[in-house]
């Protein structure tokens, strides 16, 4: 059996990653511009890194797939970033946003990697800053901070409802800097399609010109992927329509280990779903569960006079609503972690309390008007106004709301055409983000030598679920403050090796295999589109796979999706030809990839014989319909390695992971 070596540093968790940032080797200055490193994805993971090793004097290659590096999906981070600087003086702590990661997700993560993700958070706000990102700031100047799911500080820094993107206009514009000064070569829409392995290590790509079809070969000394996460295997997510899983799924297949694929986030403030032919969903910020509060209707008979259009919110008094998640946690409330916060609007909603009108009920409200009444007199008094009247509160009310979340408002009114100043938001859980990935170690290196992994790509901080905030905290702490140092200790070997040439038969023949994947996709005479394909893989993942796993519908979804791809590959239809722009070879590429990597998830599923964070097997659930763990046989990081196109015959191992400096138990957010 495969046994991996983490190379976590010795000591106590503290001085783990000083110590071990004092001890790596070095690369001199002046033997930087000697080695080449492809950067692949150009989001906040692959940005930081890409301007951070240019900066440091290194040879960088970056792609991406979009016309330009702002349309990463970063950019559509809203709610903010977490970091451990205690502003707001409620006694925060490194040690304190450590906790709660590792709490938040259910225990299921790497502890030391989490340390030093708390550690380097107090570094990213401070580079931010620096680089010009308008954070919000108090009345005094100070920067500000709002709270997130599964913490009781406000640690969450955050520039209105554009957090991502403003974050990601701080890294793309040192990125232009160092593309100024011809660090980096930027190979705008170019997809990888393969790794290219010599000698045991990662020495370059295949990539394919998106807009000429050309496929091109590209050497590197190291390689890093930051290419995002999976989560549109299930076809409608908040992912980008264009995020997808092919640069991990192939540097899997050429030796690199996967991680916990069935661990997948459910975010649960998204619109719900309206109809068949739906592409994407939206998210609305969790930054709105700070102000907003959750309810559904006590009674089943309101519930369903609202989704059949007889009531409307307002008709429901405040002593026959149900604040279900203020109710079961009265700790947390409506700011508990998303995966518990996605279940209890499941099981609402599946008890027939859903008030939204769709094929399945589901949806519940996310009502601000407690909020607008509190900010107006707040306001009206500051103001020197002691007794407002009620119609100055709510204007009052409106005005503060709208300051703090305007565009996200203007967003959701645009897409359902419902006013939330007056109305609740409708709102219900949707695949967001995947704390699974390719295995890295410490230095974030993959078991492909010389191939690291950064930002969702990865498996490494997270756990069985993701803290809100943390998402960008991980990408840009990987970029700017993790792989400038731990890289340098690899490289360090390759300052005599000299140019890597791409004449060589591991070029050749990836190339080749890229090349006839492509023709077998064009020249097959199917009859049925690539998203019909798409579509119905996600409904197996939803359905099977998806909030609520049981063992019979993961063994038919593992069935189901391997018949979907003996089928796809029998009767996809790809219009056009491949040396040209074609979306739909893109596309066909990606969903290939996608139907292996989702029988994967159903297979570790199935094997993790426990509910943690949010993987939830309804075998495995407390009294109060909670996720119950196994510590004693699944406190370990689910290992896969790739052995030959069928996929149930992947081998699996284990990562053991020791908890020494926070107690194993029970998740309680009441």
């Amino acid at each position: 059996m495969t046994k991996l070596n983490a190379k976590i540093p010795q000591g106590d968790i503290a001085d783990k990653w000083s110590n071990h940032k004092a001890n790596i080797r070095l690369v001199s200055p002046n033997n930087r511009d000697k080695i080449d490193i492809i950067v692949v994805g150009t989001g906040l993971a692959g940005g930081s890194a890409a301007a951070t090793l240019a900066e440091l004097g290194y040879k960088v290659k970056a792609f991406c797939y979009q016309d330009s590096p702002r349309r990463a999906h970063s950019i559509a981070a809203q709610g903010g970033i977490n970091a451990a600087k205690n502003y707001k003086g409620d006694n925060d702590s490194v040690y304190r946003l450590f906790y709660d990661t590792v709490k938040g997700g259910d225990y299921r993560s790497r502890e030391a990697n989490v340390h030093r993700l708390a550690e380097e958070s107090r570094n990213i706000i401070d580079q931010c800053v620096m680089q010009g990102v308008p954070f919000a700031r108090d009345y005094g100047g100070m920067l500000d901070n709002r709270s997130f799911g599964g913490v009781q500080v406000k640690r969450t820094f955050y520039a209105k409802g554009q957090t991502g993107q403003q974050l990601l206009l701080g890294a793309y514009s040192a990125m232009n800097r160092q593309i100024n000064l011809g660090h980096i070569t930027m190979y705008n829409r170019h997809e990888m399609l393969d790794l290219v392995v010599v000698d045991g290590k990662a020495r370059g790509i295949i990539a394919r010109n998106l807009v000429t079809g050309e496929i091109e070969r590209h050497s590197a000394h190291a390689v890093v992927i930051a290419s995002g996460g999976y989560g549109n295997v299930f076809f409608l997510s908040t992912n980008a329509m264009g995020s997808n899983a092919t640069a991990a799924w192939k540097i899997h297949k050429r030796g690199a280990t996967f991680a916990n694929p069935c661990f997948v986030q459910i975010h649960p403030t998204c619109i719900p779903v309206h109809g068949t032919n739906q592409s994407k969903l939206t998210l609305m910020s969790e930054s709105l569960r700070n102000s907003g509060r959750i309810w559904v209707p006590k009674k089943k008979e309101d519930a369903e006079a609202i989704r059949e259009g007889r009531k409307k919110a307002a008709d429901i008094p405040e002593e026959e609503r149900d604040y279900y998640l203020e109710r079961r946690y009265p700790a947390f409330g409506n700011l508990v972690p998303r995966d518990v916060a996605s279940r209890g609007a499941k099981e609402r909603c599946d008890a027939g309390f859903g008030i939204e009108n769709n094929d399945t009920n589901e949806g519940v409200f996310l009502d601000f008007s407690t909020e607008i009444q509190k900010k107006g007199k707040e306001v009206a008094f500051s103001q020197g106004n002691h007794n407002p009247t009620p119609e100055e509160i709510t204007k009052l009310g409106k005005a503060w709301v709208e300051e703090k979340y305007g565009n996200l408002f203007q967003m959701y009114q645009k897409i359902t055409n419902e006013n939330p100043y007056e109305t609740p938001m409708k709102i219900y859980p949707a695949v967001h983000y995947t704390m699974g990935g390719i295995w890295v170690d410490y230095n974030l290196m993959s078991t492909i030598p010389g191939c690291y992994v950064a930002g969702e790509a990865n498996f490494s901080d997270h756990g069985a679920n993701r803290l809100g905030a943390s998402a960008l905290m991980q990408g840009l702490a990987d970029g700017y403050f993790v792989l400038p140092y731990t890289m340098a200790d690899y490289l360090a070997d390759d300052i005599r090796t000299g140019p890597i040439s791409t004449s060589t038969p591991e070029f050749e023949q990836a190339e080749q295999e890229v090349k006839d994947r492509i023709n077998s996709l064009i020249n097959n005479k199917g009859t049925k589109s690539v998203d019909h394909f798409h579509k119905r893989l996600g409904l197996i993942m939803w359905n099977k796979v998806g909030m609520a796993r049981n063992a019979q519908g993961l063994q038919e979804a593992i069935h189901e999706i391997a018949e979907l791809r003996e089928e796809f590959h029998r009767d996809v239809y790809v219009p056009g030809s491949a040396d040209e722009f074609n979306p739909e070879l893109e596309k066909a590429g990606r969903v290939a990839d996608f139907l292996e990597l989702g029988q994967l998830m159903a297979m570790d599923a199935l094997r993790r014989n426990e509910s943690a964070g949010g993987h939830f097997r309804e075998e495995y659930q407390t009294e109060e319909g909670e996720a119950l763990r196994d510590d004693e046989n699944f406190a370990h990081v689910s290992c896969w390695n790739y052995n030959g196109p069928d996929i149930s015959k992947e081998e699996f191992f284990k990562e053991e992971l020791e908890f020494n400096y926070i107690e194993l138990k029970q998740r309680s957010y009441k």
